[in-house]
């Protein structure tokens, strides 16, 4: 099969990346993918590597990462001369992203246009809240079948044009098929290749969390509070203006890192907080599962209903079920070494047997093939 697989990134991340390559946005596409790649973030080129390891062909897009996805079109369509091109205007020398403009025209023109020039037999779209149904309408005349991916909070806009909705979620894989969309069931995962950038230093920190803070983590934010009065917490995230004046976080709380640099920062822990969002309900879902107990750090999650059919509790990772018991947790097994290293190896062990992109990419083509 042809896949186009699409995403989008947080803005701060692509302001990160090119301000760490000085003159990358004058750079050939396939540059500018390289160090998007190398960067580790998200999800990188898990999917297309490993679908191309099963024998078919892939191609990635970051619809929102303007100036590659400009240099993209200049590059295959090398008689541009700096007038319209799909009604859209590429100026040489400017990086107008940087400049926040309203108009995205770009973006969907673009895509556009690859979706033609690449003909996939599957329009793989893990950005529905930006690619609603207007864009999967027009999206349907270059592709076999259009298949949205999402675990967040729903889109307000309307995503029924999609062939088929895939989740990590199990309640919203019930929701998508109570809206008359075909929707199924698929696990998030890690990649073994992060740890062929990761050392087998020293443990630096005590307990590490890196994610985001109030608004829609505010539950989770609380039993930050919590740690953080009891135990040497360092937090990487975003938030950090939601949080009120008086919280004890605003002591430890540092820039989100990205990628490689949040991998590391994992693997230096002793202890990985983890927590849930409300639209995860009942249920263990979200990537911090894999990347903490994938770098062998040990895993303190919030207990779920189907953590079970995931790891071990108590073996291979920690639950909780209050903030109380998550704080005596951490004091237990920051003053055990032995059992809290035991317990990390178990839990990279799983991930490695069970819960790889390898592993995942082959239930993706199985489910896709069969509606194909």
């Amino acid at each position: 099969m042809r896949w186009l697989i699409v995403n989008t990134d947080y803005p701060e991340f692509l302001r990160r990346l090119y301000a760490g390559h000085p003159g990358l946005e004058h750079r050939s596409y396939a540059e500018q993918w390289r160090a998007r790649v190398d960067s580790l973030f998200g999800v990188a080129d898990f999917y297309s590597t490993h679908l191309r390891k099963l024998g078919h062909e892939a191609w990635d897009v970051i619809a929102n990462c303007e100036p590659m996805q400009k240099q993209w079109a200049r590059e295959q369509h090398a008689a541009w001369r700096g007038e319209t091109c799909w009604e859209f205007r590429l100026r040489r020398g400017v990086v107008p992203w940087l400049s926040r403009r309203p108009n995205r025209r770009w973006l969907y023109e673009i895509l556009e246009a690859q979706l033609k020039a690449y003909r996939p037999d599957v329009f793989y779209c893990m950005a529905i809240e930006t690619l609603g149904s207007d864009f999967v309408r027009r999206a349907k005349r270059y592709c076999r079948l259009a298949v949205g991916q999402h675990a967040a909070p729903l889109p307000s806009q309307d995503i029924g044009a999609y062939d088929l909705m895939l989740s990590s979620l199990p309640n919203l894989v019930d929701h998508f098929r109570s809206q008359g969309l075909r929707s199924e069931f698929v696990r998030l995962a890690f990649e073994p290749r992060v740890l062929t950038h990761l050392h087998n230093g020293h443990k630096q920190y005590d307990v590490v969390f890196v994610g985001g803070l109030g608004g829609p983590h505010e539950q989770g934010t609380q039993l930050l509070e919590a740690l953080a009065r009891h135990h040497a917490l360092r937090v990487w995230g975003y938030g950090r203006e939601r949080l009120p004046v008086d919280s004890s976080l605003r002591a430890v709380c540092h820039p989100p890192l990205w990628g490689l640099e949040m991998y590391r920062a994992l693997h230096a822990a002793r202890i990985v907080f983890n927590r849930h969002i409300n639209i995860a309900a009942n249920y263990a879902n979200n990537m911090r599962l894999y990347e903490a107990t994938g770098v062998g750090t040990l895993l303190l999650t919030d207990r779920k209903d189907n953590l079970g059919r995931l790891f071990d509790p108590g073996r291979e990772v920690v639950a909780y079920d209050s903030p109380e018991e998550c704080a005596e947790l951490a004091s237990h097994y920051l003053t055990r070494d032995e059992e809290r290293e035991a317990i990390a190896r178990a839990g990279q062990a799983r991930t490695l047997r069970e819960h790889t992109w390898a592993h995942r990419m082959r239930e993706v083509v199985d489910i896709v093939g069969g509606y194909l």
